[in-house]
C-alpha cells in the first residue's frame, strides 16, 4: 500500500517538475528553411511609420478589380530582417490575382522597419499582415 503512494506522490510532483519546462514562446520559427528566423520575439518588429497611409497613397487598384467591384482582405506574411529591410514576401490568403501582385508590390516596397529584439539584438522576424482591399 504504502508503494502504490509512493508512485502516486513521485507520479505528481514528476508532473509539476516537467510542466514547467515544455513552453517555449521565444524560439526561432520550427517550419522556418534557416535557423535564426523568428515568429515571435521579445519585441516585435515595428513599422515606425503609418504603414496604413503609405498602403493607401501607394495601392494603384487595377482596372479589371474595380470594373468588376472586387475588394476582400489579402493576407501578406514577409520577413522583416535585421536591418529592417522587407523580403520574402508571400500571399497566404488572396482576393483575385491582379490585387494580389499589386499588394506584394507595394510591401516589398515598405520603407525599412525597426527589427525585432531578442535578448537586445536585432533578429529577423516573420510578420503577418491582413490588408483589407476596395475600390473606394
Amino acid at each position: 500500500m504504502q508503494i502504490k503512494y509512493m508512485l502516486l506522490i513521485f507520479c505528481i510532483f514528476g508532473a509539476m517538475a516537467s510542466s514547467g519546462q515544455t513552453e517555449k514562446v521565444l524560439a526561432p520559427d520550427a517550419q522556418s528553411p534557416s535557423p535564426g528566423i523568428y515568429t515571435y520575439v521579445e519585441k516585435m518588429p515595428v513599422a515606425g511609420y503609418n504603414y496604413h497611409e503609405y498602403l493607401g497613397k501607394n495601392i494603384r487598384y487595377p482596372d479589371n478589380a474595380r470594373e468588376n467591384n472586387i475588394q476582400g482582405k489579402v493576407i501578406i506574411k514577409f520577413l522583416v530582417n535585421e536591418d529592417g529591410s522587407i523580403s520574402d514576401c508571400k500571399v497566404i490568403r488572396g482576393v483575385d490575382s491582379e490585387l494580389d501582385k499589386e499588394v506584394l508590390r507595394v510591401v516589398k516596397s515598405f520603407p525599412p522597419w525597426k527589427p525585432g529584439m531578442q535578448n537586445g539584438k536585432p533578429v529577423k522576424v516573420w510578420y503577418t499582415l491582413p490588408i483589407f482591399i476596395d475600390p473606394q
